[in-house]
């Protein structure tokens, strides 16, 4: 064993565990206050690297540097007390998953501007002068700089506990973390103060990208991938502990560095690469950890729910205007390929749609009645799609056979995860069902032999019979309906009532009998079977699967559609999945910056629609009837 290079790995584990502190600072002090999932908090960090660059750009390296890693965190921490006055304060009384979906939007306004500013490329920054050296260490030559940024994660977390413990305004933002009804009860203006701990926490996470300056080049994929480290430390601390967002990420950068120490080792004759476990290793702590400690390492336990402040209108069977408008859609949807043959790509279109529908259906199962925030849910569809591709190629088996399988295999491992998953709630919930995503992610990504590894499987076609598109088209339309047509059969059956009942009033439902953990456990396996049958059409539709089919971003989009349709009505995740995949790929046309074009959109809808476009359509129609049924009582 090298031990040197054991510790030299070590040591640069600490001045990474510094820079993720910084940021995962931050988003536990915004959480803590404003309980709003801040998922822009990785764009923060991003613009951070990008405007330190181009200050040192502008002011020069030998007297500029430090002044714009200053000036850049400033400048970003401005930046967050702007959105939290113009965007966020219009949201703090909508729901949380309303919020996340606005800083979604954020992320691709942002990540659009960055790119308009500063063009694709890679930019690496200068060396931070006087830190430009290296001193010997364990018979290793370590930069100075790094030394450095060691030292800055302690020292950032006692000026914190000083501000925290110290201050009035600390006080009142311990305060407002526990009670923030009682603050403003005693005339403390929470406006102000929500807008400090926002700018607060965007400062840090700007100063964490700018002082990667020297280390780190910018790129535009740093939003998501930093958002998901940060999200993961402060879970794995502890929701508003900030010692324990600075353990956790302690053991996460050690936990990495030991891997890429390791390296290749071989395990009873099988060799297995630790180096290519750092891709996920953060996500298999947190896995533990939750599973250990549902409320992380520093964390309080939550009080146990009572019953939902805000209580939803019962679920009601479709009457027969609405049965007819569905029925006219879906003839529709039948004749597409004939009255449009001009238009070829129309089909594939709509199929992709029709997949995201049912993915986006099968979301909202856990999402609404089940009321379990999934941010994992690509993993299901994953798992159905690389099934139906491995039953096809390894196991030779036809179309016929590996499409109906696929759905179980899928339903199989919803039954793994979500028997761990339904003894948590909240983020804690959110973040267990991502880690395992990324775990089922980086098992396809690396299992070369069998998954084909980065490249995917390819030749993955449909049956003969279905090998004109049209067929496939109208057979991923028939299953896509009867998958749907389930569902809400499903959630209007008394399994469906049950779920709604453990979610608005768990402690009521467990008291008359009901077994609300089973019944959310059964709710995965539904969702998943379903996510996984959307997956297995995926696959036959493009011949081949990747493990992009598993990656965050398609958890994401899942999210989005959800959301953007309205998740209190059962149409919501149709409409949002056909608003969402339709908007993305006729503006993607169009112009280079559909991210920002489409983030905006998805801004004003949120702004204008909180209840969702089905839910808006709803409430429009039910004031049409309203008005004709007076006008006939007159």
């Amino acid at each position: 064993m090298n031990w040197s290079g054991l510790a030299g790995q070590l040591l640069n584990g600490l001045a990474g565990a510094s820079t993720l502190f910084l940021v995962a600072a931050g988003l536990s002090l915004i959480f803590g206050v404003t309980r709003i999932v801040n998922f822009a908090h990785g764009s923060f960090y991003m613009l951070g690297l990008y405007a330190a660059y181009g200050l040192v750009s502008w002011w020069g390296t030998v007297w500029g540097f430090w002044p714009a890693v200053l000036a850049a965190a400033l400048a970003v921490g401005v930046l967050g007390a702007l959105v939290e006055m113009l965007l966020l304060r219009r949201l703090y009384q909508a729901p949380e998953l309303l919020q996340l979906l606005a800083t979604f939007a954020l992320v691709l306004v942002i990540r659009d501007a960055v790119l308009w500013a500063a063009g694709p490329e890679e930019l690496l920054g200068p060396r931070a002068p006087g830190l430009g050296g290296s001193v010997a260490l364990f018979g290793r030559a370590f930069p100075v700089y790094d030394l450095f940024l060691m030292l800055v994660g302690p020292l950032v977390l006692c000026l914190l506990w000083w501000l925290l413990t110290r201050t009035r305004w600390g006080t009142l933002v311990r305060a407002a973390t526990q009670d923030r009804e009682m603050v403003g009860a005693l005339g403390v203006h929470q406006a102000w103060l929500f807008t400090g701990v926002f700018a607060l926490g965007a400062f840090l996470a700007g100063l964490g990208g700018a002082l990667q300056l020297p280390r780190e080049p910018a790129t535009l994929e740093l939003d998501l991938h930093t958002i998901g480290a940060a999200f993961v430390v402060v879970v794995v601390g502890g929701m508003g502990s900030l010692p324990g967002a600075f353990v956790a990420a302690l053991l996460i950068a050690q936990a990495k560095a030991v891997c890429i120490w390791l390296g290749v080792v071989e395990i009873a004759g099988v060799a297995v690469s630790f180096s290519r476990l750092t891709l996920v290793v953060e996500f298999l702590v947190m896995a533990v950890v939750l599973v250990w400690r549902p409320w992380g390492l520093m964390g309080r336990a939550p009080a146990p729910a009572g019953i939902r402040a805000v209580a939803e209108r019962p679920l009601r069977l479709a009457g027969r205007p609405a049965l007819a408008g569905w029925w006219m859609l879906l003839l529709v949807l039948a004749a597409l390929p004939w009255w449009a043959s001009a238009m070829p790509y129309l089909p594939v279109l709509v199929t992709d749609l029709l997949i995201a529908a049912l993915f986006a259906a099968s979301l909202h199962v856990l999402m609404g009645p089940a009321g379990l925030h999934s941010f994992g849910h690509a993993a299901y569809f994953g798992v159905g799609a690389y099934a139906a591709a491995l039953l096809v190629r390894a196991a030779g088996l036809p179309m016929e056979l590996a499409l109906p399988l696929a759905p179980v295999a899928a339903g199989a491992a919803a039954l793994l995860y979500g028997w761990f998953c339904v003894r948590l709630s909240g983020v804690y919930l959110a973040m267990l069902t991502l880690a395992f995503a990324q775990i089922t992610w980086a098992i396809c990504f690396q299992w070369d032999a069998v998954t084909g590894g980065s490249n995917g499987l390819t030749g993955v076609w449909p049956a003969p019979w279905l090998a004109d598109r049209h067929h496939l088209y109208w057979a991923v339309l028939a299953l896509c309906t009867l998958a749907v047509w389930a569902l809400r059969r499903l959630l209007h059956a008394p399994v469906g009532y049950a779920l709604r009942a453990g979610r608005d009033a768990p402690l009521r439902a467990e008291a008359l009998g009901m077994d609300v953990r089973r019944l959310q456990w059964a709710a995965f396996c539904m969702a998943g079977g379903a996510a996984g049958l959307a997956g297995a059409l995926f696959a036959f539709s493009k011949g081949g699967v990747s493990p992009e089919t598993l990656s965050v971003g398609r958890s994401v989009d899942g999210l989005v559609m959800v959301l953007l349709g309205g998740i209190q009505t059962l149409a919501g995740p149709l409409v949002g999945a056909f608003a969402f995949m339709g908007l993305q790929d006729v503006v993607a046309r169009h112009t280079e910056y559909w991210r920002a074009v489409l983030g905006g959109i998805m801004l004003a809808l949120v702004l204008l629609f909180p209840q969702g476009l089905a839910g808006l359509s709803e409430v429009r129609f039910s004031a049409v009837l309203g008005r004709l049924f007076r006008r006939s009582v007159a």
